[in-house]
């Protein structure tokens, strides 16, 4: 249950439940429906394309694009999270399903680095083409065509899920108030932060109301962890109550999963509109891509806490979300140039009329 006014304390307690629903026991959460509601309407925008011939991708692989391309963020997506904030998955193994840490999704998520990193290499597939019925290959296009047709519908992916994190109450953004004191009527109280490294410094006091509180939800055999996952899930379930002495121990931070979303979804989505209205060398929208959603990463991690995984969280005072996001910019720059200065035939524009 979501309530409309501020607490008295300014802000809004985040009370959102990441299940939508449950049916025999299998959890419908907002983080998998955020990923079809972005391949979903990226689908549709590229059967668009498609019908109008804007494209060099075939109307009836549209849908086979889109599950390359799903497969390509679940897989580099995943994989990014290991490689670039949680190593140790990569060579951790346990008796018990799903065995190898990288396929437990219970511990990280994923990164969208590695999600890029992986629509990349499924540009590359679907350049390729694809097979007829007469085993002919039909579909074949430049990559840099392939990668600029994604990276023209990927902001809505990216939209939605920094939606679904902010409904996750995760990737936390900077205090703007200490537990106990006034926020302003834009700030979030997430419950969530009691679970992570990301936890407020509390005073003598506000300890002790805390632990009454835990005391007060405790089931036999619990720890304190689970006890405020209960806590949580109480409060996500209507316990005003609940939620009311939990208020002032929490921290108002920035929602700094919405300035994601505004930025990488909204911002980046207009610009690439704007650049493809009319046709352009293959690669120029993959490249203002990069750039622009460089740009825009670095700066909205300027609100938003690295992970509390990491040992090291910054370097040279940036997180490392944002030293990717340099290199991305980088190779982006180095790339646009190659591409004007080699020239070629013009493709897309969906103002243009055909």
């Amino acid at each position: 249950m979501m309530s409309i006014l501020a607490s008295e304390l300014g802000g809004w307690t985040h009370d959102l439940n990441g299940v939508i629903f449950s049916v025999f026991g299998l959890s419908i959460r907002w983080y998998g429906v955020s990923y079809l509601a972005g391949l979903a309407v990226g689908w549709l925008i590229l059967r668009a394309l498609c019908k109008r011939n804007l494209v060099m991708i075939p109307l009836e692989r549209s849908l086979d694009v889109a599950m390359i391309v799903a497969l390509g963020i679940i897989i580099g997506g995943r994989l990014g999270y290991c490689f670039f904030y949680e190593p140790s998955l990569l060579w951790t193994f346990e008796s018990d399903i799903p065995f190898w840490g990288v396929l437990m999704i219970n511990r990280g998520g994923m990164a969208s680095h590695g999600g890029m990193i992986g629509v990349i290499i499924a540009g590359w597939r679907i350049s390729r083409g694809f097979k007829d019925e007469n085993g002919n290959i039909v579909g074949r296009c430049p990559p840099l065509h392939a990668m600029d047709v994604i990276a023209f519908l990927a902001p809505f992916g990216l939209f939605f899920g920094r939606l679904a994190n902010f409904i996750n109450g995760e990737l936390l953004g900077k205090i703007v108030a200490m537990p106990g004191e006034h926020a302003p009527w834009w700030a979030v109280r997430f419950p969530q932060e009691l679970l992570t490294g990301h936890r407020p410094e509390l005073t003598l006091e506000q300890q002790m109301q805390l632990s009454r509180l835990i005391e007060a939800n405790r089931l036999p055999g619990q720890n304190d962890y689970e006890v405020i996952e209960r806590i949580i899930m109480r409060i996500q379930h209507g316990a005003v109550d609940l939620k009311a002495q939990l208020e002032p121990l929490l921290a108002a931070r920035h929602p700094s999963q919405l300035y994601q979303a505004f930025a990488e979804g909204i911002v980046v989505g207009l610009v690439l509109w704007w650049i493809w209205r009319k046709p352009r060398l293959p690669g120029v929208v993959g490249c203002w891509f990069m750039i622009t959603y460089g740009l825009l990463r670095i700066t909205t991690e300027l609100w938003r806490l690295p992970d509390d995984n990491l040992a090291v969280q910054r370097i040279l005072g940036l997180s490392r979300g944002q030293w990717l996001s340099v290199g991305q910019i980088i190779v982006g720059l180095v790339l646009l140039a190659i591409i004007l200065k080699r020239g070629g035939e013009k493709l897309g524009g969906w103002a243009t009329r055909r």
